[in-house]
C-alpha cells in the first residue's frame, strides 16, 4: 500500500501527496524526520530527482539500502516517455538568432498524451511545457482544448517534461509554462513546479528565466502577486476591448479587460517585474490601427511589454494570420505611443507548433486506428 503525506501547498492550503518528485526540499526534509532519518538525506534525494534528473531509487547509491527500501512506499512521478518528435526545417539560422524548434509528444504513466516544445537560440535553449492534459478555457484560436480537459499535471510531471528534453538538449536555461492547459487553473502545482525548478539544489534555473502565461484568471494573478516570485507573468490578451476578446476567449465573460489589466498592474507594482502582454495577430479580427491605439491607451501607466504573435494556423479553426505589413503597422503604432513592443517570429508552423496541434493529431490518428480495428 502506498503511503501518503499531508503537506502544505505553496498557497497555504493543506493537500495530500504521495509523489516525492512533486515535493519541495522542505517537504522532503519533513518526510525524513517522519521516517527517523537525518535531515541531510533530503538534499541528497532532492538532488537525485531534480539535479541528476533520476527518478529511480535504485540509482540513489549514496543512500543506504534500508532507506531506499523505506522510500519505495512513496512513488516518484515516472518520467514521461517521448513518443513522437518533430523538428522544424523552415528556420534560417544564418539570418536570425533563432536556430531550431522541436516539438515533443510525451506519454504519461496513465497513458495521457501531452506536448512540449524546445526552442533553440544563440543564448541557449527554452522549453515550453504543458500544465494540464487538455484545457477547459476554450479559446477560439487555440488547439489545446479541442479534445476537452482531462486533468491537472503534478509538479513532478511538469519537471519531467523539462528533464526529458534537457537530457536531449543540454543547453536548456529557460522555461515557459505556455503549452497545453491554463497554468493558473492549476495554481498550486505550477507554483510548486517553479519552486522546485529554481532551487539551488536542483537545476537552479533563474526565477527570471521562468515565464507563466495565463489567459486571464484575474483573482489568481493577485494570489501570484502576494507570493512575490521572480517569474515573468505573461497575459494572453489578444484584444483591447471586451466585445472582441469575448469572441476569442470565453474567460472574458468572467474577467473583463479592465479588471484583468488592473490585476496585471497590481502584479507589476507588487513584484517590480514587467508583465508581458501576449497579443496574437489575427487577420481582420484584432489587427487594425484603431485597435493598436486602444491597446496602447489601455496599458498606459503600467509596467508592460507587448509581444505581437503571428498565429500558427489551426486547421480546425477559421482564423488566419495577419499579413506581415499589418503586423508591422500595428507594432509601429504601439511603439509610437510609447508602448515597448516586439514581434515574435512565427516558429514551427511546419511541425504543428500551435498549442495542442501535435497532441490532437496523435489523438485523431489513435481514434481512427481504434475505429479501423
Amino acid at each position: 500500500m502506498r503511503a501518503q503525506l499531508q503537506t502544505s501547498s505553496p498557497s497555504g492550503v493543506l493537500r495530500t501527496t504521495n509523489d516525492i518528485a512533486s515535493m519541495t526540499l522542505d517537504e522532503i526534509t519533513s518526510l525524513m524526520q517522519t521516517l527517523g532519518e537525518k535531515p541531510f538525506r533530503a538534499k541528497q534525494i532532492f538532488g537525485w530527482l531534480h539535479n541528476k534528473m533520476s527518478p529511480s531509487w535504485d540509482e540513489m547509491t549514496d543512500l543506504s539500502k534500508q532507506l531506499r527500501d523505506k522510500l519505495r512506499r512513496f512513488p516518484v512521478s515516472s518520467a514521461p516517455s517521448v513518443v513522437n518528435t518533430s523538428a522544424s526545417h523552415n528556420q534560417k539560422p544564418e539570418t536570425h538568432q533563432f536556430h531550431n524548434t522541436s516539438k515533443y509528444l510525451f506519454a504519461m504513466a496513465d497513458d495521457n498524451i501531452i506536448e512540449s516544445v524546445y526552442m533553440g537560440y544563440n543564448y541557449g535553449g527554452s522549453v515550453c511545457v504543458s500544465s494540464q492534459v487538455g484545457c477547459r478555457m476554450g479559446c477560439a484560436f487555440c488547439a489545446s482544448g479541442l479534445n476537452g480537459f482531462e486533468r491537472n499535471l503534478t509538479a513532478g510531471e511538469m519537471c519531467g517534461q523539462v528533464y526529458g528534453i534537457k537530457k536531449l538538449r543540454d543547453d536548456v536555461s529557460r522555461v515557459v509554462v505556455m503549452g497545453g492547459g491554463e497554468p493558473l487553473d492549476n495554481f498550486d502545482n505550477v507554483v510548486r513546479f517553479y519552486r522546485i525548478l529554481t532551487h539551488e539544489a536542483g537545476l537552479n534555473i533563474s526565477g527570471r528565466h521562468v515565464t507563466v502565461s495565463t489567459c486571464g484568471m484575474a483573482p489568481r494573478i493577485y494570489d501570484l502577486s502576494a507570493l512575490k516570485l521572480q517569474l515573468t507573468l505573461a497575459i494572453s490578451l489578444h484584444a483591447p476591448d471586451d466585445e472582441t476578446r469575448l469572441k476569442l476567449m470565453p474567460i472574458a465573460k468572467a474577467y473583463p479587460v479592465n479588471q484583468l489589466i488592473s490585476a496585471a498592474k497590481h502584479y507589476g507594482d507588487a513584484t517590480k517585474r514587467r508583465v508581458t502582454i501576449e497579443y496574437a495577430m489575427i487577420g481582420d479580427v484584432n489587427d487594425s490601427e484603431a485597435q493598436a491605439f486602444a491597446l496602447a491607451k489601455l496599458l498606459k501607466g503600467g509596467l508592460f511589454h507587448v509581444n505581437l504573435i503571428p498565429i500558427n494556423p489551426v486547421k480546425e479553426k477559421a482564423f488566419k494570420p495577419s499579413p506581415r505589413e499589418r503586423v508591422d503597422r500595428f507594432a509601429a503604432k504601439l511603439n509610437g505611443m510609447g508602448m515597448e513592443t516586439t514581434v515574435r517570429r512565427s516558429l514551427g508552423g511546419d511541425i504543428n507548433a500551435a498549442c495542442g496541434q501535435l497532441r490532437n493529431t496523435r489523438l485523431s490518428i489513435t481514434d481512427k486506428a481504434q475505429v479501423i480495428t
